[in-house]
């Protein structure tokens, strides 16, 4: 009896012959370490390429001195918006803000009111202005829920690649890498809808990156 061989068992098949009888590859000179990128002036420090990226991005950059030049440039700019309804998720960060009697909530229960969400994160990323962040250092729902996004990082955690970030979450977490990783690029936006740039269109319509120096300088 004539059997018929499925669509199914003609792919694995071709996959098994090519399994066993494995060709050299052609283009085994090619160089997938090198840098593609041009490479910012040597003179132009890495925080630097970040804060001008981020800004190209229409993000906030904020530079800190210290922890307390931060806590005061952070009620600057909570006075400024007058936000009531700050949420904040992270222990480190909730600490810092009761040391100086900054309200915040941390109940899920009253999500729907958050003006603002306030974050750490993984790493900052110079070359693309990103910030990283995932479901194991960061909440979920406060990096994409909340119409005003608050990033508080050090300088210590700026990196110049994308790869470098994803070392930095592999050195951290090891083989438990976070189920979320996310590479937030300025503030939410969207031109699907005829060609027009909207701001806020899937997330936060700000982003605001607070980074405090905790680098030794000479």
């Amino acid at each position: 009896m004539e059997q018929h061989t499925t669509s199914k068992e003609k792919i694995l098949k071709k996959v098994r012959q090519a399994l066993i009888f494995k060709q050299k590859t052609r283009y085994a000179n090619i160089d997938l370490d090198s840098n593609i990128y041009v490479q910012p002036p040597q003179e132009e420090l890495v925080v630097e390429t970040f804060a001008k990226n981020l800004i190209e991005l229409r993000g906030q950059f904020v530079f800190c001195s210290n922890k307390f030049d931060c806590i005061d440039k952070l009620i600057t700019l909570l006075e400024l918006k007058k936000w009531k309804h700050l949420f904040c998720w992270e222990e480190e960060i909730q600490t810092m803000l009761k040391d100086t009697g900054i309200n915040f909530t941390d109940r899920s229960g009253n999500i729907e009111k958050v003006q603002a969400g306030i974050t750490s994160c993984e790493a900052l990323i110079a070359r693309t202005g990103s910030v990283l962040v995932s479901s194991k250092k960061n909440s979920r729902v406060l990096t994409i829920f909340p119409p005003e996004h608050i990033v508080i990082a050090y300088s210590s955690q700026i990196v110049m690649e994308i790869k470098d970030g994803i070392q930095v979450l592999k050195n951290r977490y090891g083989k438990n890498i976070p189920s979320m990783i996310s590479f937030i690029s300025g503030p939410s936006r969207t031109s699907d809808i005829e060609k027009t740039l909207v701001i806020g269109a899937h997330g936060p319509k700000e982003l605001f990156v607070f980074v405090i120096d905790d680098m030794k300088h000479e």
